[in-house]
């Protein structure tokens, strides 16, 4: 069995019954909306952001879910797809998961519009059945997206990030959604407990490792996946490079910065930092960082008894950080 198989297995039937729900509360009596979101649904991901709303439900409610769980988990997909959705927009990409993005087809204003058509049903959805604690963790969760974002772009122009500022944006860009998902399937079942607080922990945990793996992937390992300098080129400031950047000469640092600010687009020049990033521990420190992010998150289950959806978290967790892409 796949590995996201064995996740997911412990809440097949679940997942199945959140498709035909999250379908029902995308409809619209406009038809080229609906073609849309067909569309988009038709080309959903590893959906591994309900998967961890309902597996957190049942971890804590000793198996059991009910009608908030449904629409928490419908709540975040209908708000993380809307972010897709505004991403592509943002990032002018004509792609997303191999097929062409909505901006791309049906062009950016209409984007613009189905993002901010989705954000609203998820808010209605949670308001029209009195969720507030459901609606306050996801619009948290969504200012802090935002603000993430926006601080990236503002640090990024001057490279000047520091390891604080870089946890900073990956808390709020990452792993916020995931500590949304968590804390939403807590507080469905059991609201207003311990549970929904250590939960958002787990899951921003998980968010901060995802993350670094990602930026691990850059730098192109046997290990980790195929060489592709993207970052660098398009000058992120990953842990890594913040790494190095912080621990070599003032000479090398110069040139490093001048690197990604002026030669990030020459391949010769972007082979030559991801060596020297590799040659100066950059990723050894990254993934040190990337592992003792997953084990306090590995922690935070220890309280709870040993069952199907405590052993599926502590697979995904796992699968976070050995993913190959």
């Amino acid at each position: 069995m796949k590995i996201v198989a064995q996740i997911k297995d412990p809440v097949n039937k679940e997942m199945e019954l959140f498709e035909k729900k999250f379908h029902e509360s995308m409809s619209s009596k406009v038809a080229l909306l609906n073609r849309i979101t067909y569309y988009i649904v038709n080309r959903k991901g590893k959906q591994m952001r309900p998967m961890f709303v309902f597996l957190t439900a049942k971890l804590v409610s000793g198996g059991k879910v009910n009608e908030r769980t449904y629409r928490g988990a419908s709540v975040i997909e209908l708000i993380h797809t809307a972010t897709l959705v505004h991403d592509d927009v943002v990032d002018d990409s004509n792609k997303r998961r191999g097929f062409f993005s909505v901006n791309a087809l049906w062009k950016n204003k209409i984007a613009v519009l189905v993002g901010d058509y989705l954000l609203s049903k998820g808010l209605l959805l949670s308001i029209d059945n009195e969720d507030f604690d459901l609606l306050k963790i996801i619009s948290v969760a969504v200012r802090e997206m935002s603000e993430g974002e926006l601080l990236q772009i503002e640090k990024a122009r001057r490279l000047d990030i520091t390891e604080d500022i870089y946890y900073e944006i990956i808390r709020q860009k990452t792993a916020t959604l995931i500590a949304a998902c968590c804390s939403l399937g807590a507080c469905s079942v059991n609201p207003g407990s311990d549970d929904v607080e250590t939960f958002r922990k787990f899951g921003e945990l998980i968010g901060m490792a995802f993350q670094i793996k990602d930026d691990l992937f850059d730098y192109g390992d046997e290990a980790i996946g195929k060489p592709t300098g993207i970052d660098i080129k398009e000058q992120k400031m990953t842990l890594p490079l913040i790494y190095t950047l912080n621990n070599c000469s003032k000479k090398e640092k110069s040139w490093l910065i001048n690197s990604v600010k002026k030669y990030n687009k020459d391949k010769k020049r972007v082979k030559e930092v991801i060596n020297f990033v590799k040659e100066s521990g950059g990723l050894a420190y990254a993934e040190e960082k990337m592992l003792s992010f997953k084990a306090e998150a590995l922690t935070l289950l220890d309280k709870y008894p040993s069952s199907d959806y405590k052993s599926s978290l502590e697979l995904m967790v796992n699968y976070v950080v050995d993913r190959k892409k």
